[in-house]
């Protein structure tokens, strides 16, 4: 097989030298999935450079098959773009800016109405115990799901589409305009962290793979917040492309 490697890492990033360099294309096995089969199959460091491959997303363990490499095309996600009024104002999807040349379908989806946590209502400066509307849904966009949750006043949106789980043409963002609170200026934060054990159940993911979480607030021209969008993505899965001006 070749001698062993002390460079996990480079094992799966350079071709010769270590059982995992050998060429594999995208999806192809690289050995057993028990660390016996793959100490017997290949050099004593092995197994610890599939740890590493793995913790790096560039291989995925799958349950009774192997350790693979990676197939998906990561989804390029245009976080300015996908929330321009052209797009919304328009009637389009904020999401179809993701799904170019990819199948999108939304598997689950609810909307409801609870008490508000205290960290949505301080960034919508809602009063304690005050009641909002949740719109939670999984996207999967070329079989990789995707969370969000949306929070909004359940006061400002009364007898709007929002508060069904078909909004129309051009979302909640569209909906909001109609009733005289037009998003005009949004502000994400975005962090990553390993996943819960029901986020990467509810994700379907690999062993070692992090999320990325994306906390969104559209605003009003007058700067009322008037949504808070929660997303958790599959961080193996996305690239997050931010596109402006100096």
């Amino acid at each position: 097989m070749g001698q062993a490697c002390t460079d996990f890492s480079a094992q799966g990033r350079h071709s010769g030298g270590c059982v995992v360099t050998s060429p594999s294309s995208a999806g192809s096995p690289r050995t057993h999935s028990t660390p016996s089969a793959v100490r017997s199959a290949g050099p004593p460091h092995t197994w610890e450079a599939l740890g590493v491959l793995q913790q790096e997303g560039v291989a995925e363990s799958r349950k009774g098959a192997g350790v693979f490499v990676r197939e998906f095309r990561p989804v390029r996600r245009r976080g300015i773009d996908r929330l321009s009024a052209r797009r919304w104002g328009a009637g389009g999807s904020i999401w179809e800016a993701d799904a170019v040349e990819r199948d999108l379908d939304v598997d689950r989806l609810s909307v409801g109405h609870t008490t508000s946590p205290e960290s949505v209502a301080r960034v919508l400066e809602l009063p304690a115990a005050a009641e909002v509307c949740v719109r939670s849904r999984r996207y999967v966009l070329d079989g990789k799901p995707v969370l969000a949750t949306s929070y909004l006043s359940a006061e400002l949106l009364a007898g709007t589409a929002i508060t069904r789980e078909d909004t129309g043409p051009g979302g909640v963002y569209a909906r909001l305009a109609e009733i005289g609170h037009r998003p005009a200026h949004f502000r994400e934060e975005v962090r990553s962290r390993m996943p819960s054990q029901d986020e990467a159940e509810r994700l379907g993911l690999s062993p070692g793979t992090p999320v990325i979480l994306i906390h969104r607030t559209a605003f009003t021209a007058d700067g009322r917040a008037v949504e808070l969008n929660e997303m958790t993505l599959d961080a193996a899965a996305y690239v997050l492309e931010y596109d402006f001006d100096a």
